[in-house]
């Protein structure tokens, strides 16, 4: 099984290269070519930094509508913190830049009455929303378990049936993961997150195996 960490210059993607290395007969390669990723079994999309940065680096690189064909092939994607972001169809960070677009809704900064000091870096918890859990990314975690985050902005999907789980932060109560058909995305840093993140690797890694017997 072949799983491509997409290459845009955004973010040190050794952390998820190394968790990955961890499982037994996956083939992990970091790249920014068209073949590369659209042969993969599963892409990563990860991310760190800005939005717009980040989608001029992928338009550099011409991996707009490389990502987009990948999401209609029905094969595992995951993306990571920014790379969550850069699934929905616009964020207002530095101004109102396009994304993706591959699912629907928008990125804005965490409300003004948010309580604590901005950007939320800290460990923080998930809760349950309508989707299950057994079946997704974030089989075998519980409420109890702690998971690292570090973002100023937050995903505001336009239907909540796509919502994975929230986390409270602030006050505020926001979208912590997603999932839509074969779309997952994390606020949090899987990969930065000890043996719950390595879970969550696990468990989309497996999801691709169930999508290969």
């Amino acid at each position: 099984m072949k799983v491509t960490v997409i290459d845009y210059g955004i973010g040190n993607v050794q952390s998820i290269i190394n968790v990955l290395h961890q499982v037994n007969s996956v083939e992990v390669l970091l790249s920014d070519k068209r073949e590369d990723i659209l042969n993969a079994d599963a892409i990563i999309l990860p991310g760190v930094g800005a939005f717009k940065k980040a989608m001029e680096e992928l338009k550099e690189r011409n991996l707009v509508d490389t990502l987009k064909e990948y999401a209609i092939l029905n094969k595992p994607f995951l993306g990571i913190c920014l790379g969550m972001q850069l699934l929905f169809q616009s964020s207002e960070e530095f101004g109102n830049t396009e994304g993706l677009g591959i699912l629907e809704g928008e990125v804005k900064k965490f409300p003004s009455n948010t309580d604590d000091k901005l950007p939320h870096i800290s460990w923080n918890t998930l809760s349950h929303q309508t989707i299950a859990w057994s079946k997704s990314i974030l089989k075998d975690i519980s409420n109890k378990d702690d998971f690292y985050f570090v973002h100023s902005y937050i995903c505001i999907p336009k239907s909540k049936e796509i919502i994975l789980s929230t986390t409270e932060y602030g006050g505020v109560e926001f979208c912590s993961s997603v999932k839509q058909d074969n779309i997952y995305a994390s606020q949090f840093h899987p990969e930065k997150s000890a043996k719950n993140g390595i879970k969550v690797i696990n468990n989309f890694i497996n999801i691709l195996r169930e999508k290969n017997e």
